[in-house]
């Protein structure tokens, strides 16, 4: 079993916050910087003597977990932390490239103007240069940036849709180990937003479909007709 304390925890968490919400943030926030890796067995009285509660709020917290999907309970052995699977990282990465992909067409239409200005922000985003951030701040960085290429196509629709991805992106980006391709992920971001301020919605989308298919292929797995359409599988 696990007593692994998450890295980082979410920022709305505070000590007037109720139990059970604090061991919800605590918990979740080990799981999406991956503290509490794909198999681990969580246990309610190692999660409760660290977080100085009962174990009542923390099986509170296991439960709604496991509604969301990212624990499986059994009852007097503790919280299994449900893996993430190849399709599900396949799928959750297709969807990133659809919307992020429309992001980069909406810009285009805008001009050259439009286009220039997100990729001279995306260019200073810490995204681009990791080196100062711990592995759960990658992750967030990693996700803010492409976030921010969302938003700035202007389609609150699509943004929703793009935040609603938020906790299965991170999760999937600490399960694929990524911290270990640091230097890559930095000089993709770095590509996908020079392109984008030369104004080359092609060759933005090309690096994005590069940048996207590293991760799917972190897992071992093959990225697909759509995200790899090049390959032979």
């Amino acid at each position: 079993m696990s007593s692994a304390t998450p890295r980082e925890t979410v920022s709305s968490t505070t000590p007037e916050a109720p139990a059970a919400d604090r061991a919800y943030q605590h918990v979740k926030a080990g799981l999406l910087d991956g503290s509490y890796p794909d198999g681990e067995l969580l246990s309610e009285g190692e999660v409760a003597g660290a977080l100085q509660m009962s174990r009542t709020p923390v099986r509170e917290a296991f439960l709604r977990l496991q509604t969301e999907g990212f624990l499986r309970l059994y009852p007097k052995r503790g919280a299994l932390v449900v893996p993430v699977t190849a399709p599900e990282a396949r799928a959750v990465v297709e969807a990133r490239l659809a919307l992020e992909s429309f992001a980069i067409d909406k810009l285009a239409m805008q001009g050259q103007d439009a286009m220039t200005a997100v990729g001279d922000e995306l260019a200073a985003h810490p995204a681009c240069d990791t080196a100062e951030l711990s592995d759960a701040g990658m992750h967030e960085a990693d996700r803010a940036f492409h976030a921010t290429l969302v938003a700035a196509a202007g389609n609150s629709v699509v943004a929703d849709l793009y935040n609603a991805l938020r906790d299965k992106q991170m999760r999937i980006t600490a399960t694929a180990r990524t911290h270990t391709a640091r230097p890559r992920i930095t000089h993709q971001h770095a590509q996908l937003a020079a392109a984008l301020r030369d104004g080359d919605a092609d060759l933005a989308k090309a690096r994005l479909r590069e940048h996207l298919l590293g991760t799917v292929r972190a897992f071992g797995i093959a990225g697909g007709p759509y995200l790899d359409p090049d390959s032979e599988l």
